[in-house]
């Protein structure tokens, strides 16, 4: 296997991963940094995609050249070099990490290798139903839902038409939101009955998105069900199957039929970080004030592996929370860089949560104030658009940003 090395005239800064907490580590670096440190990013892809945003590709609503961002066309090259790998395994006593491509050296170690969905040992999911997990894995969706659509005239299989959601959080609930206010496009293109095909949202809370209000998870679920989603609350997943899912609601099971599952209901950190030598709680590593690795001291994480925690709670993984401790991470490195000391310990800004319901509908949260309608669904698109121009500028926005409510390719 080779190695790749690097000068020793300058501390090796390793960046694994180009998600929300790695790009974010990367841009603030090279804003900064002149030749105090030869940087280096390595993810599986050679893009970063916005993950808050596949669910409009899963769907068909948003091209996926929106969504995707080629690394080479944001990073500063002179200063951050870019190498497309698989990471596989790490040895922190000797400062390496193994990818496919071989063995990379460091002096500091930012871990940003995002999510798994979680199937939490459910018979049938990891077989059965789909998960949006990448940018590939959205197209897929897309693809698989609309030739269903098509085909219909041929197979006449209602089944083909019901598709199942499970899980009632942001990714659940935002799916099925735009597969809803898409399903008279979808049926008037393919001369189907409007009654005919069926999206079905399935969650273990007693309501959706717990995380809002109850006021305001009542009115998401009010827009749902105004495009047609069926909402099963405190109905417990217990197997995934070809043709649905079984359920347990009220102590009796029952089968939903429907042949196109999502999986949505729990993501995990990443499978490399559970098979290494760090202390891992589902492939996270619980992180110190100072997001470094308690074990080792010159590696930090970021973004969905680090399991954060600050007085008042245990963070849920956001791509917001990724993109500060990205930013964090970066500011850190270069004050001991600069022969300082991180001496502030790392502290979660929480400004808000806005969730989608379709293209002009949301509902939110905006520093501790509820949202809804149309402004929702603007501010939605302001945070995507303010994350464009902090990695790539005016330029990245008018190229990749979201504008337009009723259509947004």
């Amino acid at each position: 296997m080779g190695e790749h090395k690097t000068s020793m005239k300058a501390p090796k800064i390793l960046i694994l991963g180009g998600g929300y907490g790695g790009l974010r580590a990367a841009i603030t670096l090279q804003e900064r940094l002149k030749a105090q440190a030869e940087i280096t990013l390595i993810s599986k892809h050679d893009y970063h995609y916005q993950t808050t945003l596949l669910h409009k590709v899963a769907i068909g609503t948003l091209s996926a050249r929106k969504a995707r961002i080629y690394f080479r066309k944001i990073l500063d090259l002179d200063k951050v070099r870019f190498i497309k790998d698989k990471i596989l395994s790490f040895d922190p006593e000797n400062k390496r990490v193994f990818g496919n491509g071989g063995a990379y050296e460091y002096d500091y170690l930012i871990i940003a290798l995002g999510f798994k969905p979680d199937d939490f040992g459910i018979k049938g999911v990891a077989e059965h139903a789909h998960k949006l997990s990448s940018l590939n894995a959205a197209l897929k969706l897309d693809k698989l839902i609309e030739y269903r659509f098509k085909e219909y005239c041929h197979t006449k299989n209602d089944d083909d038409l019901s598709v199942i959601v499970c899980g009632t959080g942001f990714t659940g609930i935002e799916f099925a939101a735009e597969l809803g206010s898409r399903l008279d496009e979808l049926c008037l293109i393919g001369g189907i009955p409007r009654e005919v095909p069926k999206v079905t949202c399935i969650g273990r809370s007693e309501r959706i998105l717990p995380m809002f209000s109850k006021k305001a998870s009542a009115l998401a679920k009010k827009k749902l069900e105004a495009f047609g989603v069926d909402v099963i609350c405190d109905g417990e997943v217990i197997e995934c199957k070809e043709n649905g899912v079984v359920i347990k609601q009220n102590g009796e099971e029952r089968h939903i039929k429907g042949n196109t599952i999502l999986w949505s209901a729990g993501v995990k950190g990443n499978d490399s970080l559970e098979k290494s030598s760090f202390e891992t709680t589902k492939g996270r590593i619980k992180v110190d004030e100072y997001l470094r690795c308690p074990q080792y001291k010159n590696i930090y994480v970021v973004g969905d592996c680090a399991l954060y925690a600050s007085r008042d709670a245990i963070h849920a993984p956001t791509a917001q929370l990724a993109a500060q401790m990205g930013d964090y991470v970066g500011k850190s490195l270069i004050k001991i860089l600069n022969g300082t000391t991180q001496k502030k310990p790392f502290k979660f800004q929480h400004r808000g949560t806005v969730c989608s319901i379709g293209h002009t509908d949301g509902v939110g949260i905006i520093y501790k104030k509820s949202i809804g309608g149309e402004f929702a669904a603007f501010l939605k698109n302001f945070i995507e658009n303010k994350w464009l121009y902090g990695i790539g500028g005016a330029k990245l926005v008018f190229k990749n940003g979201q504008f337009r409510y009723r259509t947004s390719n």
